[in-house]
């Protein structure tokens, strides 16, 4: 199954503690980027987001965005710090017996010191907290692999058909070719007699120059691996997988190809066709782009 690199994926899963909401969404890349929005709270468990992310992605970027919400009334408490009371009352007392005051210190009194009463957040439980937010990404995950999917489904039916009229250009040119040089042999000739006017012609020489032409313009082993590079394309969309580095790969040589057999025609027809064969193979490069 070939997956584009555009996607999107959302859940939203509560129990009676927390709510969490995971939302994914991805564009083209060239390697896997991934980039997490959540609260400071959550940050202990971003190592495990990506680990669990690399299960249903292998490239693009991709932009995470999570929310946390907790509904417990019992998160917070209050501790008693021992020693800093302690503390306070000892040079309270230094400052009755220095100056000959009488020490009223009271326990509401004291308690109202600073740091003697802290309130502190209690631990949460990361272990059911990740079991919930596992499931999200899950959930999302699944959800942005199916669009990815049907993306790529629409991207491989696309090259599917541009690569058969790349074929159909190349199946013109061949068959051009062969003209090409018997064309250029009887114009050559008609000049040559029209030169020459009723003297012999050295048939040898005219041969040489034929195949001399022959050999510049000669654009076989171009259409060989052209052709070749096609068929390869269209095996890798049917067998699918993680394969966008590897056509890219194929469409840059596929653009050499052309780029040489261009170079070396000088017949109109084979030229035009030539270029119509560019466009097709740079659409096909940018569709590639999409491709995880």
């Amino acid at each position: 199954m070939i997956k584009s690199m555009t996607g999107f994926g959302r859940s939203e899963l509560s129990d009676e503690k927390r709510k969490i909401t995971f939302e994914m969404k991805s564009v083209n890349h060239r390697y896997l980027d991934v980039n997490i929005k959540m609260p400071k709270k959550m940050n202990f468990f971003e190592a495990a987001i990506r680990n669990e992310l690399k299960n249903y992605i292998q490239r693009g970027k991709v932009d995470i965005f999570i929310n946390f919400e907790d509904f417990s009334e019992n998160n917070v408490s209050v501790r008693y710090n021992r020693d800093i009371a302690e503390e306070y009352l000892k040079y309270l007392n230094q400052m009755a017996e220095d100056f000959g005051l009488e020490n009223d210190i009271r326990v509401s009194s004291l308690s109202r010191y600073p740091e003697v009463f802290t309130m502190e957040d209690q631990s949460p439980d990361e272990e059911e907290i990740w079991k919930l937010l596992k499931k999200a990404i899950d959930t999302a995950s699944e959800e942005f692999v199916e669009t990815r999917k049907n993306e790529g489904g629409n991207l491989k039916n696309d090259l599917l058909v541009k690569l058969e009229e790349m074929l159909g250009h190349v199946a013109f040119i061949e068959e051009r070719s062969p003209r090409i040089i018997d064309e250029y042999k009887q114009k050559l000739k008609e000049k040559v007699e029209e030169m020459l006017q009723g003297v012999q012609m050295d048939e040898n020489r005219l041969i040489t120059e034929v195949t001399i032409f022959a050999d510049k313009v000669c654009v076989d082993e171009e259409l060989v691996r052209l052709r070749s590079h096609i068929e390869a394309t269209r095996k890798i969309l049917t067998e699918g997988g993680s394969v966008g580095r590897k056509l890219d790969f194929i469409a840059q040589e596929m653009n050499r190809e052309a780029n040489t057999i261009l170079s070396k025609t000088t017949d109109l027809e084979s030229s035009e066709r030539a270029i119509e064969l560019k466009t097709e193979i740079e659409k096909v490069r940018e569709q590639i782009q999409n491709i995880e």
